[in-house]
């Protein structure tokens, strides 16, 4: 008789969770999809309400998770006006800057995700920050870095119109693959903070997913970062 331990029978039962929950996961990000590319095409009005919700509803849950995560008044006051402030600065970043640009932001952040999680399961590896993050390795950052560059390359040659290499184009590369820096920071923020609080997700409002702070944590920093840029290049 074959006997397991412990650690495997929780993993099997986590595996057999995962698989059980995967039908509700696709169909809870096949709606968000639905609804936030509607939000985008509808554009105006439209979406800078569907980005306010989003932010209130982030904001909801960052409160919920610092209000458990610090200790002290003063301490617990402090968490909430800068993450107030911190998701404000995005849903402004996202309502100002043109809708070609927060199509570029949500791809890369989507490739950053896509990137670090197949090579991270591909090539695995040393671990950035195993206490705060323990899925994210240095191989994921990288191939997450490289997806997220090679799309911002893509989105700058399918606006200026150009085919051939430019600097400009290595320029783009650059950002793309510092924003996906960017993104897995916040990540990492909001890992940290979870862990602080004591909780796997911000919420149980997505089913399968988690909170909206879980599905846009990357996509903060990112759109704050990206709105410096475009003002740095548009003063």
């Amino acid at each position: 008789m074959i006997s397991r331990s412990g650690s495997d029978v929780l993993a099997g039962a986590e595996a057999t969770k995962k698989s059980s929950d995967l039908p509700v996961r696709v169909a809870s990000a096949a709606v968000m999809l639905a609804v936030a590319g509607t939000a985008l095409w509808l554009g105006g009005l439209w979406f800078d309400l569907f980005a306010l919700v989003v932010a209130l509803l982030c904001v909801s849950e960052f409160g919920r998770l610092a209000l458990q995560a610090f200790a002290g008044r003063m301490a617990k006051i402090a968490a909430l006006l800068l993450g107030g402030a911190y998701i404000a600065a995005a849903a402004y970043a996202l309502i100002i800057l043109p809708v070609e640009v927060v199509l570029g932001v949500i791809a890369v952040v989507v490739a950053t995700d896509t990137g670090a999680y197949f090579s991270g399961r591909t090539i695995g590896g040393p671990k950035i920050a195993p206490k705060i993050s323990p899925s994210k390795t240095w191989a994921g950052l990288g191939g997450g870095m490289l997806a997220a560059g090679l799309v911002s390359l893509a989105f700058f040659y399918s606006n200026v119109g150009e085919r051939a290499f430019s600097p400009m184009g290595l320029v783009a590369l650059g950002i793309g693959a510092g924003l996906a820096v960017v993104a897995q920071s916040g990540d990492f923020f909001e890992s940290w903070l979870k862990r602080k609080a004591g909780v796997k997700d911000s919420s149980n409002l997505i089913p399968g997913h988690g909170g909206v702070f879980d599905r846009v944590d990357g996509l903060l920093p990112v759109a704050i970062v990206t709105l410096l840029l475009w003002f740095g290049a548009h003063p």
